[in-house]
């Protein structure tokens, strides 16, 4: 067996320069979201809206009325929960539909949909089962199709792509028990053969989803340090699970998606051709980084749907609930959570196709915007299930099984809100999304006086950035004050004042990024809940954006229906009071105070507040119990190969049985 990369925790400063060294470092083309936070509204980029191919969407038509009516008839969310598996017939079926070759191109068998398409799908199938709506994105989003058509050899392309097509399951493997958002402490590890003909992989991936049951897999592994360098890199490897050597350790349950396919994977001596190596060496972080670009989109389509549902719903609720002698809804209490519902459930859908149309066009780079609708997305749609199940009460937390037993309407809420959760988590947790877009939004000052925030340059080097900062920030400071929208954008009418908002407020917000960074320096970086802040406004302007671009682009083919502007109105109206709350805190917060008290808590002065409960140190000592117990049966029968969740190989159905 090879000798894997060493296990160790990574220092603060090799996990920065990890990161940093695996960002995409050009900006080649437009982006609507950088240009805002540099304190520049440049509208006419997506205004008007990209519009999609009508050819593209015909072809589409048919596709999508034929899924909706298959999840309507076959799709049961509530048995997937309830039995935490999908059934392979549904995966057939969907594989025959064409539903896994959505995203490949059609010389490789796919449909070739757009990405605005793709998330239409991705709507409908979540909108029955959360689940199922995983399996297919982990499949496209982030699986092995996505790396190979962007990045993949033409034989890769021919090899796998047709496969995946027809229905064979992918998955992307990064995660390891030490490596969650931050990959310097990854320790898979590949290397080539004595006879350079294949590489070894050794090493452990966790929460790999769709790994339990998938066929083709993306697997980040180290491989050897070039000449000359000490670091090991990482690479991308394309893997199929029926290798010698790939097993599934273990089947992960979790609160949420119980029909999800997740767990540990394994990869012991296992012999990966050298032409599965995607890419090149040394450029796997990178791959997952561009890739994530346009994979993250599923998730805000998700909430989209989840979001919809809520509304349906909850208007039917609302209205027929009476208590104290008025409908639900016509309480004030209520009615709040309702208004906001309807604004932000249209404020996902005007981000989920303003983005999907800027991915189709190919004009830009949408790293900001994709990590924007993700974090935004999935925190909005969090809240929008959370007001659900509160307006439902109840009714709402009891299970949908529970609900249909005494006869009323088995509304699944309680599912949707477990299966919500994790989404803030998926793909980049909220705080790792907060801290991206703040390194992308502030690209700009970095290449201009980086150095003079970088403790490791040089005296010369900070001179020569002094220098150069000076003659930028020179003109560039006075012209974020200048600028006049009294006038612009007539054409909005009553939403127009908003956008003038968006305006002079991208141009405040990039002095208060500025400001930041005198004002902090090096230490900015630590300062994440200031960036929090500067990001969160960034986030709402450019939603804010969405929801007037959106509403102009209905009210233009149906003028007599106003209520897209209602609803767009409403959204930034709240937005503009959310901006103005993070602009008074983003100097003047209690940050300081509440991280002195959480190292305090950590450091154990608060431990007299843990008492009078039974401590949950039990849970370690139950732990220490099944350790030891499973040793005891591994040593009375060390012969006996052990699968996933303890169970004996021979007993377990093959990957991808159902």
């Amino acid at each position: 067996m090879a000798d894997p990369a060493p296990n160790h925790h990574a220092s603060e400063t090799e996990a920065r320069e990890v990161a940093e060294a695996a960002r995409e470092k050009e900006w080649d083309r437009r982006s609507f979201a950088k240009a805002l936070f540099e304190g520049r509204f440049n509208l006419d980029l997506i205004h008007p809206m990209p519009e999609p191919d009508p050819e593209d969407e015909e072809r589409a038509r048919p596709f999508l009325e034929e899924l909706q009516a298959y999840a309507e008839e076959h799709i049961d969310g509530d048995a997937i929960d309830r039995e935490g598996h999908v059934p392979q017939k549904v995966l057939d079926d969907l594989a025959e539909m064409g539903v896994f070759g959505m995203k490949i191109p059609r010389e490789y068998g796919g449909l070739d949909f757009t990405q605005t398409s793709y998330m239409k799908a991705l709507q409908v199938i979540a909108s029955c089962d959360g689940s199922l709506g995983a399996f297919v994105s982990a499949h496209q989003s982030i699986g092995v199709p996505g790396p190979l058509i962007k990045f993949g050899t033409e034989e890769q392309k021919e090899r796998y792509l047709p496969r995946l097509a027809r229905g064979e399951l992918s998955a992307f493997a990064l995660t390891e028990p030490n490596v969650g958002s931050d990959p310097a402490n990854l320790s898979t590890f590949a290397e080539l053969s004595e006879d350079g003909e294949h590489w070894v992989l050794n090493g452990e991936k966790l929460w790999c989803t769709n790994g339990p049951r998938a066929d083709i897999i993306i697997v980040m592994a180290r491989t050897p340090a070039p000449e000359g360098r000490s670091r090991k890199p990482i690479s991308a490897f394309v893997v199929e699970t029926a290798w010698e050597g790939v097993e599934t350790k273990h089947v992960s349950d979790f609160m949420g998606l119980r029909g999800l396919s997740n767990g540990v994977l394994t990869f012991t001596d296992v012999k990966v051709p050298k032409e599965n190596l995607v890419w090149g060496e040394g450029k796997g972080l990178k791959l997952a980084l561009i890739t994530l670009n346009t994979g993250r989109l599923a998730l805000p389509a998700f909430c989209s749907a989840a979001a919809k549902a809520s509304m349906e719903i909850c208007r039917e609720w609302a209205s027929e609930r009476v208590q104290w002698g008025r409908p639900v809804g016509k309480h004030d209490a209520v009615a709040q959570m309702l208004g906001t519902m309807a604004a932000d459930a249209f404020a996902l859908e005007a981000v989920v196709d303003l983005t999907g149309a800027m991915a189709d066009s190919g004009d830009f780079d949408i790293r900001l915007e994709a990590a924007i609708a993700k974090l935004w997305g999935t925190e909005t749609g969090w809240d929008l299930v959370n007001d659900a199940m509160q307006i439902r009460g109840g009714r709402g937390y009891e299970t949908h099984d529970s609900l249909l037993r005494r006869g009323e309407t088995p509304y699944p809420v309680e599912r949707w809100l477990r299966d919500m959760r994790i989404n803030t988590i998926f793909e980049g947790s909220s705080e790792i999304m907060r801290l991206f877009i703040a390194r992308e939004a502030v690209d700009k000052h970095f290449s201009v006086a980086g150095d003079l925030v970088d403790p490791k340059a040089s005296l010369g080097a900070k001179a020569k950035a002094l220098v150069q900062a000076g003659l930028f920030y020179a003109w560039w400071y006075p012209t974020r004050f200048l600028g006049f929208s009294g006038f612009k954008y007539g054409e909005f009418d009553a939403l127009a004042p908003h956008l003038r908002y968006v305006d002079r407020t991208s141009r405040k917000l990039a002095r208060a990024t500025f400001h930041a960074m005198v004002r902090f320096g090096p230490k900015l970086e630590h300062r994440q809940a200031v960036l929090g802040r500067v990001v969160d406004i960034g986030a709402e302007l450019f939603v804010m954006t969405a929801v007037a671009v959106k509403a102009h682009q209905m009210l233009e083919k149906d003028a007599s229906d106003g209520s897209p502007r209602t609803l767009a109105d409403l959204y930034c109206r709240q937005a503009r009071r959310r901006i103005q709350d993070r602009f008074d805190h983003l100097f003047d917060n209690d940050d300081v105070a509440t991280y002195t008290v959480a190292q305090e808590m950590l450091a154990g002065r608060y431990a007299w507040m843990e008492e009078g409960i039974v401590s949950t140190r039990i849970y370690k000592e139950r732990l220490a119990e099944h350790l030891a117990a499973h040793d005891q049966v591994e040593r009375a029968d060390p012969t006996t190969e052990r699968g996933a969740e303890g169970r004996p190989t021979a007993d377990r159905e093959p990957v991808g049985a159902d």
